[in-house]
């Protein structure tokens, strides 16, 4: 026994769910605050005591993968250097050795993926691997490339997938169940009667708050521009209504069809590709108006009217010199003067100080959409004198750097001590992290999405009663995106059920195959008891059977040269999955080298047009052609359509690449097809062709005077002084290597051994050993 039994007492539903998940592969749907990693740990405990080996814990981010650590440190007796967290930022070589030592290890995806996919790790002795919030294992996320990998390579496999909102897609949640191997779903809410009375009440309260006439005003000169850029768009058909209310994925998608269209040649729809640009720029002015504030509106329009300066774009400039938008501008001049902004902002304030005045030492988090909305809202409560602090991502913009791992967590951990009383954070603070005691969550504006809105009201109401308000402005997107959100939070709990049922279905259907195929067990052994008792190949026995097998011979020592880079696309894992032996480098010229000729250049749709717009992709080309006789360029996905480019500019790229450039261009529909090409061409190369593998790096085109060194220098003992010794005194290359011993000794550094030694290279006959 490895859990510490003193320091825990289980709740009865932890009971339950423990018992029908320690034996096969389960994904826990329980609320935030519920326990879902103290399910995790009795069963890892369970896990270590039947088999030994390892448990592996994936968490998304590094400070959630440290704070399973800790959790595990303070409940296992197992020693620390036993349990460890491996992240990106520890060098490759440290993380195989901390793997190799390890029993329990809490992790980031992208870590163990790319350990996994050069083959620094194995995962043959994971007894346990649990994918913490679950719902992300879908799509190309590491979660669903580690769990394939996990049930091929271990020898006790056991998949455990927690999540408190899977989300509320019956698509996705069945990939979730299919990418994980789920057989078994344990579903809670906080309505089910084992869970209720460990319920910590949350109260819900939404407010609203009316727009000022000034805001009317601004929004309704531009609800008019967005219908008149519409207008076109529903003549058309490309849209069933010019409603200013139309959705932004409505918008997007009509710049696809009408890029596709001019792909096949229709240039005339083309002209319609304005009104489409105009269109979407408005939606958004509209929507941080009515979400976000005045200010926000502000700033989004000056990078407009930066952007309509500069000519760049012909729908940016008729947006900014539309009379209706000069119009909404000088109205928000006036509303700066007035000192105006979103009176969701007044609100907030007030909502806060209520707070700190009935409790002086509230912990309260505050969630917005946008960065610069968490901004604002910091400097304003700082100016009430309320001790806030921003959370955001690690990325940085422009203008706005990101923050650090390392510097969330010191955020945390300040936050957690009470050191301030306001975080404010995007979505980066929804997920998962340990918060204890937050008195109140507000929502600045309501999200439509179930697992948003569940991962951030599970920021209260952890160990006590909590409070959730959510801000709304009367009369705008606001209300829609806070009802879609409930509706899809109802609708997740009844597919969830839905599917639990045909999990529990097809479980049963697989047992009958099992019985069905014992019965068949012996017809299906006569093969392998021919093959036993007559002496014969088995080529003679498949020959008189009437469907003849085709063999195919397993990849064996098919090796492929990788840019680092290239470890965030799928490409690399399906090489490996092929049985393609990868060396990781970080390469200067292409992206996977397949033999001493051929290297290949991946490009995706869209960054191959993007290297034609920002000029790289002929500097490519010419790097690839000096570098390697038979360079290929892979582009992977559909080209046109997807950007705002002439099909013919495209065209032109292609041609110009394998005409002037003479490098062959194959397509490919996705990673799988790319990687399927490189395996063949690998292939071709190395086992039918005989063909080493050269890893060229980038130089600078040689000078005549540097060939001449260098030739030079390949003699023995000859330095780049010595050689240029040589070449001052002999005054060519033929003449160093016609000179006899005694004229080479003449040279200062070039004894008579040194001498000899060039003479003899240059003299010997040529044999090659065998």
């Amino acid at each position: 026994m490895y859990l510490r039994k003193d320091l825990i007492q289980p709740r009865l539903y932890q009971e339950v769910i423990y018992a029908k998940c320690k034996d096969k592969n389960s994904l826990v749907v329980l609320p935030t605050g519920l326990g879902k990693t103290l399910i995790a740990q009795m069963i890892a405990d369970y896990r270590l005591s039947k088999y030994g080996g390892k448990v592996l814990m994936l968490a998304p981010t590094k400070p959630l993968a440290l704070q399973h650590r800790e959790s595990f440190l303070r409940l296992f007796n197992i020693p620390e250097e036993k349990v460890n967290t491996l992240t990106g930022e520890i060098p490759p070589e440290k993380r195989a050795e901390i793997w190799r030592r390890s029993i329990i290890i809490t992790a980031t995806p992208q870590t163990i993926e790319n350990d996994l996919v050069v083959g620094r790790i194995s995962l043959e002795d994971v007894v346990l691997l649990i994918f913490d919030e679950a719902h992300r294992a879908v799509g190309n996320y590491g979660y669903v490339y580690i769990a394939k990998e996990y049930m091929r390579e271990s020898k006790h496999p056991l998949i455990l997938g927690l999540t408190a909102s899977p989300g509320s897609d019956e698509t996705k949640i069945r990939a979730i169940v299919k990418n994980l191997f789920i057989e078994h779903i344990e579903l809670r809410t906080e309505n089910s009667p084992d869970v209720k009375p460990y319920v910590q009440g949350i109260k819900f309260e939404w407010l609203k708050v009316g727009l000022p006439e000034i805001y009317k005003d601004v929004r309704k000169l531009l609800r008019e521009m967005l219908k008149d850029s519409l207008k076109p768009l529903a003549g058309a058909g490309l849209l069933d209504s010019y409603s200013p209310d139309i959705p932004k994925k409505e918008v997007l998608k009509v710049g696809q069809i009408i890029n596709t269209e001019m792909a096949k040649g229709n240039y005339e729809v083309g002209k319609l590709m304005l009104y489409q640009a105009k269109a979407l720029k408005l939606h958004h002015a509209i929507e941080l108006l009515e979400t976000q504030g005045l200010s926000a509106l502000r700033g989004y329009l000056k990078k407009l009217y930066e952007e309509a300066r500069k000519g760049r774009t012909k729908s940016t400039k008729e947006i900014i010199q539309d009379p209706r938008m000069k119009k909404a501008i000088t109205l928000l001049v006036q509303a700066k003067e007035l000192g105006l902004d979103h009176p969701k902002l007044d609100k907030l304030k007030e909502i806060i100080k209520e707070q700190l005045d009935k409790k002086p030492s509230s912990k309260i988090i505050v969630f917005t959409n946008y960065r610069d909305t968490a901004k604002k809202i910091v400097e304003e409560l700082l100016k009430e004198h309320i001790q806030a602090m921003r959370f955001v991502g690690q990325a940085s913009r422009e203008n706005d750097k990101g923050l650090t791992q390392k510097k969330q967590k010191q955020i945390l951990d300040l936050f957690s001590r009470g050191e301030f009383n306001v975080l404010v954070a995007t979505s980066v603070g929804e997920e998962g992290l340990d918060v204890p005691e937050v008195d109140l969550v507000i929502f600045y504006e309501p999200v439509p999405s179930a697992i948003r809105s569940i991962q951030r009201k599970g920021r209260t109401g952890r160990h006590k009663p909590g409070k959730v308000i959510i801000l709304m402005a009367k009369g705008t997107r606001d209300e829609a995106y806070y009802w879609s959100s409930r509706h899809k939070e109802k609708q997740m709990i009844s597919l969830l059920k839905k599917v639990e049922d045909m999990v529990k279905k097809e479980k049963q259907s697989s047992l009958l195959g099992f019985v069905k195929s014992k019965e068949k067990k012996k017809s299906e052994t006569t093969i392998k008891e021919v093959e036993e008792k007559i002496e014969v190949s088995k080529e003679e026995v498949y020959e008189k059977l009437p469907i003849k097998p085709i063999f195919i011979r397993k990849p064996k020592g098919i090796v492929v040269y990788v840019d680092s880079r290239e470890l965030k696309s799928q490409v690399p894992k399906m090489l490996k999955e092929l049985g393609v032996h990868l060396e990781i480098k970080t390469l200067d010229i292409g992206d996977y080298i397949v033999s001493e000729d051929v290297a290949i250049e991946r490009k995706a749709a869209n960054d191959f047009i993007q290297s034609i717009i920002d000029g790289r992709l002929f500097d490519q080309a010419r790097r690839l052609k000096e570098g390697y006789l038979k360079p290929i360029i892979i582009i992977e996905g559909e080209l046109y359509g997807i950007r705002n480019i002439h099909p013919n500019a495209i065209r032109g790229a292609l041609a110009a690449l394998t005409v002037d450039w003479d490098i062959p261009i194959l397509f490919a529909k996705d990673p799988s097809e790319v990687a399927n090409y490189i395996y063949l061409i690998a292939k071709r190369e190395q086992e039918e062709r005989k063909k080493e593998i050269a890893v060229r790096s980038e130089k600078k085109a040689l000078t005549l005077a540097d060939r001449q060194r260098l030739i030079v220098e390949g003699l023995p003992y000859v330095s780049a002084v010595l050689a240029r010794r040589l070449l001052r005194h002999f005054g060519s290359v033929e003449r160093v290597f016609t000179a006899k011993e005694s004229e080479l000794t003449q040279v200062e550094g070039i004894g008579e051994k040194i001498a000899r030694e060039i003479r003899k290279v240059i003299t010997a006959p040529y044999e090659e050993k065998k």
